[in-house]
């Protein structure tokens, strides 16, 4: 094109569509909107605390289901005893349709006692079981309508060695402990894991799972 032509003024060029703001980028601009007028910054939100409760059967059942419960004779559910040993039912394990379960050894370390973002699996239940001398705090809350953590139902309980739980799908969750490390022995979808480390460690998009940043940081409290 010769130097100083001009399109043709019939039709002006397209303008580029400006980008939508994200909830972080609109805080941003307010923020610098603020900080040219003199204005004081917006409050950041607060922290909230979370109790840790002690796991029982009728505190979980929203969730799923408590393991390690004892042996009850008169539970409707198979068992058997004599001198030498008893064995009982605790729960009939739900990968969900064409999955098959995968037993994993699973080490928790994280330990500062904030809760900022949850993860939740689609298709199977998954359980945890704490092995060795050291429980988990596992923080869980229901899904709402829209698959989203409804967080008037997040709450965090105690899981000692030997107990467990087991979520059901949809069961938003969190894992921490006091202190140390804790190994757990876990139940799951052999799928769902591959797809959580491709996620994980290579960033693929998550199909079997998700995480969700909380709008609030949950600090633990006993």
């Amino acid at each position: 094109m010769p130097p100083f032509s001009r399109l043709p003024t019939s039709r002006s060029a397209p303008r580029a569509a400006v980008p939508a703001l994200t909830p972080a980028s609109q805080a941003t601009a307010e923020q610098a909107t603020s900080n040219e007028q003199g204005l004081p910054r917006p409050a950041a939100p607060a922290d909230l605390p979370l109790s840790i409760e002690p796991l029982s059967a009728a505190a979980f059942a929203p969730y799923g289901a408590m393991l390690g419960l004892p042996y009850d004779a008169k539970a409707p559910t198979p068992a058997f005893t004599n001198v030498n040993t008893d064995f009982w039912h605790q729960h009939a394990f739900d990968t969900g349709s064409g999955g098959r379960t995968e037993v994993l050894g699973v080490n928790y370390r994280r330990c500062d006692g904030r809760i900022d973002t949850l993860e939740v699996h689609h298709l199977t239940q998954q359980a945890i079981v704490p092995l060795g001398s050291v429980g988990v705090i596992h923080v869980v809350a229901c899904s709402d309508a829209q698959g989203a953590p409804d967080l008037a139902t997040l709450r965090a309980f105690d899981i000692a060695p030997g107990q467990g739980v087991c979520m059901q799908p949809g069961c938003w969750h969190a894992t921490q402990v006091a202190t140390g490390e804790a190994t757990c022995l876990m139940l799951t979808r052999d799928s769902t894991t591959i797809d959580l480390v491709a996620h994980m460690q290579h960033g693929a998009p998550a199909q079997e799972s998700a995480f969700q940043r909380l709008p609030h940081v949950y600090i633990l409290e006993r």
